[in-house]
Formats: structure tokens, sequence, C-alpha cells
């Protein structure tokens, strides 16, 4: 299954950062820094089938955007025939860029009013016990876009009453206002990714903040203490492991329960180059870690992604006992 083509580097908008040359393999195989191919542990089998053909049938006749296909995500094929998708809010174009991402930047298009009722009906229709939704930044607007996010999320509430409901939103700049008035629509996981360590946030994310991604989190509990949260960390954007497990120590001190790490995967030449591929003995001790140190549950592994199989992560998170089911 062969997604369209599209340029998601309007005007080459993505030169920010330095580019360091990716070496090719015979037949244009991308390699790592020693001339190595990609490692056997980041092949995916091709999964296509009717589920996923039926997804994306739904997804294109509502003419909603999934972050599933925007970001390239290499899980893309095994969760959409397992009638898994991340509902992408408030547009396809970002008002800010990261090293590491392919969600298109440019100037987004206005609002569009009727795009929570549609989401809501696309999540029944696919019958989703777990509904993940996330969006693109929207710096334009005076809320960041947060009262769309409150009404997509009473929409999925009415139309899909036992499901539950993740987001992932941006920080709002860090305004206290508009992250209140998405965790006061209720969803059962709010999520705000921390990305990658202090030392190389500024560059891979410089329109964020390091400390204020922890605020944000930090914030959710004070708001609502009961409120189940959960981040992601990239590994292999030019980190140390000492710093990643630095990060986590950061993210437990700022309450949050639910952990997701990854291997990056360099979507274009523009993007920042890979500097490592992280072998999944590293990325289960990296779990084993973070568990220690007292985060609920920690989904580490080199494909896994902030919404790959979300709903089993917050139903172990519950198991375990250690975060309260929402309200």
């Amino acid at each position: 299954m062969l997604m369209p083509e599209r340029d998601h580097n309007p005007r080459d908008r993505r030169l920010h950062l330095p580019l360091v040359p990716v070496q090719q393999g015979r037949a244009g195989t991308a390699v790592d820094v020693q001339g190595e191919r990609k490692p056997p542990w980041l092949k995916v089998r091709l999964r296509t089938g009717p589920n996923a053909t039926d997804l994306k049938d739904i997804m294109r006749g509502l003419d909603l955007h999934t972050v599933c296909e925007e970001a390239m995500c290499p899980n893309i094929h095994e969760c959409w025939e397992d009638r898994e998708a991340t509902f992408l809010i408030l547009g396809d174009r970002c008002t800010r860029r990261c090293g590491f991402c392919d969600v298109m930047t440019a100037k987004p298009f206005p609002v569009d009013p009727s795009e929570p009722a549609r989401l809501a009906e696309a999540a029944a229709r696919l019958g989703l016990r777990h509904v993940v939704i996330t969006g693109v930044a929207r710096d334009d607007l005076p809320d960041g876009g947060a009262a769309t996010w409150a009404e997509t999320i009473r929409l999925v509430r009415r139309s899909m009453p036992g499901a539950g409901i993740e987001v992932l939103p941006s920080d709002f700049k860090g305004g206290e206002r508009d992250i209140a008035t998405v965790l006061d629509a209720g969803p059962d996981v709010f999520a705000h990714n921390l990305e990658t360590v202090r030392r190389l946030h500024g560059r891979i994310r410089p329109a964020f903040g390091y400390d204020r991604s922890l605020d944000v989190l930090r914030l959710a509990k004070r708001l609502h203490p009961e409120q189940v949260t959960k981040s992601n960390l990239i590994a292999g954007m030019g980190e140390r492991v000492e710093e990643l497990t630095s990060a986590m120590r950061d993210l437990v001190v700022a309450g949050c329960d639910i952990l997701t790490i990854g291997q990056y995967l360099q979507p274009t030449p523009q993007h920042l180059p890979v500097d490592r591929w992280v072998h999944p003995d590293e990325f289960a001790a990296l779990a084993r870690r973070g568990e220690e140190m007292g985060l609920a549950h920690v989904e580490a592994g080199p494909l896994v992604r902030s919404s790959y199989h979300a709903g089993s992560q917050f139903r172990r998170a519950l198991e375990r006992g250690l975060v309260a089911a929402g309200e």
C-alpha cells in the first residue's frame, strides 16, 4: 500500500539544522555513519489487508488526517491492519519545525469547525477501543487550538462512552488556561512529548523548551492529580545513554506515568541524520531502568512510537496499579 508523495518541506524551510551527508549503500540503501546497512531489527514486514484498506477509505471519505501518514510512521501497515490509527487534528500544517519530524511545516489553513464531529464519527465507525489524537502546533491561534482539542474529546466521549481517549497536544506556549481547557474535557491519558535530552533540545526542537515541556506534564498533575500522563523520548539523535537516563529521571519528577522510547529514523535528507542504531537490548535496559525509577510503564524498542499499542500501554499501567483509572 503506497502513500501519495507530498512535499513536507515547502521552500526548504527545514534547513535550519546543520546537515550531514547521508551515506548510501547499493541501490540507494541507507547506511549509518560507519558504512553499515540498517540493522535487521529495523526491517518492517509489509502487512496489507481489508482492515487497512477500510480504514484508509474512512479517513479519506471524512477528510481526516493521521499522524501515521504525515509523520511516515514505520508501523503504519501493522496498526492500520489492526484497526488502530492516530488522528491528527487542526489540519496537517504545523507552525513549528523539529529536526526529526516529517509533518509539514507551513502556514496553516483556517480551523475547520466540523473536524471534531468527523473525527468522532470515524472513531465510532472504526470501533476503536482506545482513540489517540494528536495535532499540529497552531501558534497562529490565540488559544493554540485548545477549544478544538476540548470539543474533539467531548464528541468522541459522547459517541464512544466506553473507549479510552488519549491526547497528545503541543505545549500551548506554556499557557495554563489553554492546557486546563484540554484537561477539563476529561481525556484518559494526557501526553506531551519531551522527545530528546536537555543538551540537544534547543537544536532539535528550537520552538520548544526542555523545561517548558516538563512543566506541561507537571501542570497536568497539579490541575488534575489523578490524570494519567505520558511522554516520549527518541534515541539515536546524538544523545548519550546517561543523558537518556537523566531525561527519564526528569520525567519521573514531573509526574509522568507512561513513557515510550524508540529509534530515530531520518525521514528525508533535510532532517537530522541518524547518529547511531540503538540495539534492542539497550532499549530493554532503558525500560527496566525507567520502571525502577517509578514510571508506571515504559514501552521501549526500535520501532516504538508514542502511539504504538497505546491502549495496551494504558491497560498494562492500570493492571500494575501504579496509575488510577480516569474518572
